[in-house]
Formats: structure tokens, C-alpha cells, sequence
């Protein structure tokens, strides 16, 4: 055990300390604090046991160290020391649980003492939190969870000895034997996607218990939500319940349970159900059966209930035809072809819908094609796929857009939409910087060659390009802007400067003086000379 002695009094920390066997009481570090500021320091590094702490200190009292120390651990144990033997403060260490209220300077037998009782104290707590009693109560208070993962390690494959199985059958409360099970997977529909975010676990919650309400009548009910967020239901038939008729039987049973989830929590369901197998060794086999007959019906079906044997996979024959005929989707996305692109994906669902159905390989094939195509325009433009879609990139991440056709069509075309907008921002900005370059150029190098080639060769662009793109840009054509500059620079050289009008017409860019004066009065009514005068 690890102790603090705090006293604004430098020698009593010392004393008590340094020169008494604690030791022999079993505390291994005595730590020692001359401020209650000092003492919370040491408390917040190293796991302090005990305090001894004087009750009068000039930053903080003994009694609102305590209050301090009960805020982040209330099962350290506080011993008082003062030299008053004051009521009020008796009465205040006793309501913040002290073990004792000591009058200085306290003899070693009090002192002692004292350290005893809290070290008895904290050995009592401590045994009483280890103690059987409440290691059952902990477990009754987490049974659920605790079923809920002895089911998922079972799903998964986690290998237990027959008598593991038992003794933890036996612990958990669930009234399962070894023999004769069978296996629901209950997926829920669209309808609950309003829940994602906000009460998702009620519902399952809900559903959970209309199923036991349902089913529990004729076979035992385990349920838990497993790992792609199907809801798993063991079931084993009660010992007083007939064995005869059981699928007919189960089959009943599952329609009634989706209608009263529909009835109830307004959400379709769709069930599949395996034979009945040995528990708990073949449950990992039929589990997987199971969950990959829901990923084969990756169509819009829903509300199904299906039932499950021993089948080899109907693997689906023959290539998805529409994702690979060119031009191909990222050549489509590179030259910016959003209506193509959108045609082709258009195409590709309908593929998917007519003819693969029942092929959850050749959704996955589109969909990686596609989110690989996205993700190559968004590194090309600079982005990552993830900082783009912000949320919309979980589906991706977690397999959820490839898991049926709608899914997948939604998925995309949102997507397709804000690769647009976001490539469309960008063709902006770049014709945005485009013109801010040529400005740029042609103001400080009005005098020289700043003719629509120039420009262009500036900016490494073809002539005819950069025309179309100031021109979208800024609305006017390039030769009206360098009028415009041209005549607004002249007038303010006319203005703050007593230059000659050849020479501004040479600063400005026109060679031949004539020619500037003609061009000036055409704008303006004057010339340049009586511009100046006027002005």
C-alpha cells in the first residue's frame, strides 16, 4: 500500500514520515506533500491508499482536501490531524468519512491506530468486491451480454470442450442441452434505416423479445445480433413439446413473427431458416450457410422466408457485361462525360437486376469497379475518396453498398453526384486562377508583348483555349480587357504624370503614338493632351 502525509508544516511531514516503521504495517512508499495543491499532484500520478493530512493549511483545508479526493476516488482513506480539538470539525471529518480525527501532536499507538483501521477498512472493501457474492451479482447484472458472446464465439467456430459447454450453459442461466437446434437469421428491412442513428439497438431490442414471446412457446430462444447485423436465433425444442410437424411448425412461427413486427414496430423482416443440426458442433457450418443465402439475394426481394439445407452454392455463371464494355468507367470519369458516366452506370444496374439477381459475386465485381473508379478521379483531382464523402464512405468501408443491387445503385449514384459538384468546383477554381495570372501579367508587363499568344504562352495553354476560358470566366474576351487596361493605365499616367504622349502610348503598349491618340478619342471624346488639360 502506498501513503501521503500533508502538512504546511515542513517538520511534521519529515517526522512522520522518515522516522516511523510503517513498514511493519505493511505501507511500502510513504509520499510526502507540504500544500494540499502538492498532495492532489502526487494523487493524480501514483495509486495513494491513504491520506494523513493536518486540517488547517492556508490554500486549502484538510476538509476540502478530502471533498477534493472524494470527487475522483471515494474508497481512499483519510485520517485528520489538528491542533484544535474542535467539534465542527469533528463533525465535518466524520461526514466525510475519515477514519479518525487526531489531536497533535498524536502518540505512535494513535497514530498506529488509526493506519490500522484504514488499512482493515480497505482490506474488508476489497475482499467484499472480490467476494463470490459479487462476482454473481456482476454476472447476473451482465448476463445478457455475456449470452450474447457465448452465442457469437459458437457462430464463429470457437472450439470449447463438451464440459466448457456445460459449466457455461449452466452459469449463463440458458436452458440448452446438446442435441437437435436450428438457426433463424432475421434480417431488418429498409424500413428500420431511420433507426440507424438513433434507437437502432431498441428496435433490435424489440424484435429480440417479440421472437422469444413468439417462438418460446414451443422451442427455447438464444438470440444475439451478430457480425454483418443479421439477428441470429438459436432454437431448440422444449423437452414437453412435441417433435413431429417441427418445420411446418417453425415456418408458422416465423411468419407470425414478421407479422407482428410489422404490426407492432412498422419494419419488415426476412428470415431465413436452416435445418436441424447437431448443437453445438454443427452450428458454425449451418450459420455460414445461412448468412451466405442472404448475401446471394442481393435483389430488391425482401419479406422472404426461406428455408436452408445442405445446398452447394448456385454460383452463377457468365460475366457482368455492361462495367466492362468500353469506354470504360474511369475513361468516362476522366473527360469529365457525367452524363455518360451516368448512362453507363444506369446500364450496369440493369444488368444486375435482370440477370444477376441472385449473384452477390457479381454485385461485389460492380461495386469494386466502380468505388475503384471514384477513388482514381478523386486522387487524380488531389482528394482522397474518404475526406470527399465524409460519412457516405462507411457503406464502402464496411461492405454494406455491395450487399444487394439497390444498395449499390443508391450508393453510386450519390456519389457520382458529388464527384461532379466537387470536380466542377475545381475546373473553377483552376479557370479562376487562369485569369488571375494573365492579369497578373499583362499589368506589369503592359509595355511589352502581351498579345493573346503571350498570354498563352504564360500560362502554357493554347490560344484558343485560354480565350474560352477567360471568356466563361469573366464574361468579356481577353482583347476587351486589355483595352480597358490599356486606356484606364494611360489616363492615370496622363493624370499623376508629366510623361509625354508618345511615351505613355509607349508604356501602355501602343508602338505607333498616332495610333494610341486615335484609339484614346474614340474611347473618351479627346485626346490625350486635352484629357490631361481637362483634368
Amino acid at each position: 500500500m502506498q501513503m501521503i502525509i500533508v502538512d504546511d508544516e515542513a517538520h511534521w511531514v519529515d517526522n512522520l514520515s522518515m522516522h516511523k516503521p510503517w513498514h511493519t504495517l505493511g505501507i511500502e512508499q510513504v509520499h510526502k506533500a507540504y500544500s494540499a495543491h502538492e498532495a492532489l499532484q502526487i494523487l493524480e500520478t501514483h495509486p495513494i491508499d491513504i491520506v494523513i493530512s493536518d486540517i488547517l493549511m492556508p490554500e486549502m483545508t484538510g476538509i476540502e482536501l478530502i471533498e477534493r479526493i472524494r470527487l475522483f476516488d471515494k474508497k481512499i482513506k483519510c485520517i485528520i490531524l489538528s491542533g484544535h480539538s474542535d467539534f465542527e470539525f469533528t463533525k465535518e471529518a466524520v461526514r466525510h468519512q475519515a477514519v479518525d480525527y487526531l489531536l497533535k501532536p498524536p502518540t505512535d499507538n494513535e497514530l498506529f491506530d488509526a493506519v490500522k483501521a484504514a488499512i482493515d477498512q480497505l482490506n474488508r472493501e476489497w475482499e467484499s468486491i472480490s467476494s463470490y457474492e459479487h462476482t454473481l451479482y456482476t454476472l447476473r447484472e451482465n448476463l445478457p451480454l455475456l449470452r450474447g458472446q457465448l452465442l457469437l464465439d459458437a457462430l464463429q467456430g470457437h472450439r470449447m470442450t463438451a464440459d466448457e459447454w456445460s459449466r457455461k450453459l449452466e452459469n449463463y442461466g440458458l436452458p440448452f442441452r446438446f442435441g437437435e437446434c436450428a438457426l433463424l437469421l432475421v434480417r431488418m428491412e429498409e424500413e428500420f434505416g431511420q433507426y440507424k442513428n438513433n434507437g437502432q439497438h431498441l428496435m433490435e431490442y424489440a424484435i429480440i423479445n417479440i421472437a422469444e414471446e413468439i417462438i418460446g412457446e414451443f422451442a427455447e430462444v438464444w438470440g444475439v445480433k451478430e457480425e454483418h447485423g443479421y439477428l441470429a436465433f438459436l432454437l431448440q425444442i422444449k423437452e414437453d413439446q412435441a417433435d413431429v410437424g417441427k418445420e411446418t411448425k417453425l415456418e408458422k412461427l416465423a411468419m407470425k413473427l414478421q407479422y407482428k413486427v410489422k404490426q407492432f414496430l412498422k419494419g419488415s423482416l426476412s428470415i431465413v431458416m436452416t435445418e436441424w443440426f447437431r448443437f453445438p458442433d454443427q452450428l458454425p457450418d449451418h450459420y455460414r450457410q445461412a448468412s451466405a443465402y442472404f448475401r446471394q439475394i442481393v435483389g430488391d426481394e425482401q419479406e422472404f422466408i426461406m428455408r436452408v439445407g445442405d445446398f452447394e452454392h448456385d454460383v452463377s455463371k457468365g460475366t457482368l457485361d455492361a462495367i466492362h464494355m468500353p469506354p470504360s468507367l474511369i475513361n468516362l470519369l476522366e473527360g469529365g462525360r457525367w452524363d455518360a458516366v451516368a448512362d453507363k452506370l444506369v446500364a450496369v444496374f440493369a444488368e444486375l437486376d435482370d440477370r444477376w439477381s441472385e449473384s452477390w459475386e457479381h454485385c461485389m465485381e460492380a461495386g469494386h469497379l466502380i468505388a475503384s473508379s471514384f477513388t482514381h478521379l478523386a486522387h487524380r483531382n488531389g482528394y482522397t475518396l474518404t475526406k470527399l464523402l465524409g460519412p457516405e464512405i462507411e457503406p464502402l468501408q464496411s461492405g454494406e453498398a455491395f450487399s444487394s443491387i439497390s444498395k449499390l445503385r443508391k450508393w453510386s449514384l450519390g456519389v457520382l453526384d458529388k464527384l461532379k459538384e466537387s470536380t466542377s468546383n475545381d475546373i473553377k477554381d483552376i479557370r479562376s486562377l487562369y485569369v488571375k495570372k494573365v492579369q497578373d501579367y499583362a499589368e506589369k508587363n503592359l509595355h511589352l508583348d502581351v498579345s493573346l499568344r503571350a498570354l498563352a504562352d504564360h500560362v502554357n495553354l493554347h490560344p484558343t483555349h485560354l480565350s474560352k476560358i477567360y471568356k466563361i470566366e469573366t464574361g468579356e474576351g481577353i482583347s476587351d480587357y486589355m483595352s480597358s487596361l490599356r486606356m484606364d493605365r494611360a489616363c492615370h499616367l496622363l493624370k499623376t504624370t508629366d510623361k509625354k504622349v508618345y511615351q505613355i502610348s509607349m508604356d501602355v503598349g501602343y508602338m505607333d503614338p498616332a495610333y494610341f491618340i486615335k484609339v484614346f478619342k474614340r474611347q473618351f471624346g479627346v485626346t490625350p493632351q486635352e484629357y490631361r488639360d481637362g483634368n
